[in-house]
């Protein structure tokens, strides 16, 4: 199996309000009115999993990650244990260990490090409760000048073999994948696109707020295998140079447009049966 790359709560959390943006523009479409399970697979640091417990305060929630430190981050941040953290790898997980089916399924941001991860969507659709939800945020920026030029510059580094394949990320689909995948599967799907225009340090605090958001998320592979010191600066110096030239301040502050794929599914609902009425 693919190693996953390390997780930096605090660092994933300095664009927190960027990052829920998509999320709550996922759970928004989920017209669910009271589900009694919820879940959110890859539940990162605890934050979003929180707004679903507070958006259905009577059902019962499970976040579950494969990085263990996200998942303690999560729990200090629960005080008051609302939600149920289970460490787990998404390709190994199974349905059947909640106990029950789920009446919602979420994954944001999350399926983009998940190999071959179409093939687990049959499996999470069929494990929903008759009528249930399946929502699915992934990022869909990775050919955008702050992945490009992370290719680039790894390619440039003395340890350009090991990067470059460390950078070799699974595929993510377009909406109408989605859509299609999911439509076979006999649910109602909606799949949509969406590019948010974030202003990144409109104060001028950082010199390189691109590289502060790509280095909790897109850089984690890269920064888990460069020593620091010499080697990371090798990287880090021309990179950053190359990120203040693609993105560069203006009055605003430093525009970072992010594109996004979404897709909400809806399960049948399995018809009940009629008693006889002759």
């Amino acid at each position: 199996m693919r190693e996953q790359p390390s997780w930096d709560p605090t660092a994933y959390a300095r664009f927190g309000e960027q990052r829920s943006r998509p999320f709550a523009d996922l759970v928004a479409q989920v017209r669910c009115d009271d589900p009694e399970l919820v879940v959110d697979l890859g539940c990162g640091n605890g934050p979003a999993t929180l707004m679903l417990a507070q958006l259905w305060p009577d059902a019962r929630v499970v976040g579950i990650d494969d990085a263990e430190s996200m998942l303690e981050a999560a729990r200090a941040m629960d005080t008051q244990s609302r939600v149920e953290w289970v460490q787990a790898d998404l390709r190994d997980w199974d349905p059947a260990s909640l106990g029950q089916a789920p009446d919602v399924i979420i994954t944001n941001s999350t399926l983009q490090w998940v190999p071959g991860h179409l093939d687990l969507l049959p499996v999470w659709v069929e494990a929903l409760a008759p009528g249930g939800w399946l929502a699915l945020q992934v990022p869909n920026n990775f050919d955008a000048p702050s992945h490009a030029l992370m290719r680039e510059t790894a390619a440039g580094h003395a340890r350009a073999n090991e990067l470059l394949a460390a950078l070799d990320l699974p595929a993510v689909g377009e909406p109408k994948t989605y859509l299609t995948f999911l439509s076979r599967l006999g649910a109602t799907v909606d799949a949509w696109e969406t590019v948010y225009a974030h202003v990144l340090d409109p104060e001028g605090s950082s010199p390189d707020p691109v590289l502060d958001w790509v280095s909790a998320t897109g850089l984690r592979p890269v920064l888990d295998i460069l020593l620091e010191g010499e080697e990371r600066e090798a990287f880090l110096e021309p990179y950053a140079a190359a990120l203040r030239e693609a993105y560069p301040r203006s009055e605003v502050g430093v525009l970072f447009p992010f594109r996004r794929v979404f897709a909400v599914a809806r399960k049948d609902e399995t018809p009940s049966s009629q008693e006889d009425a002759s």
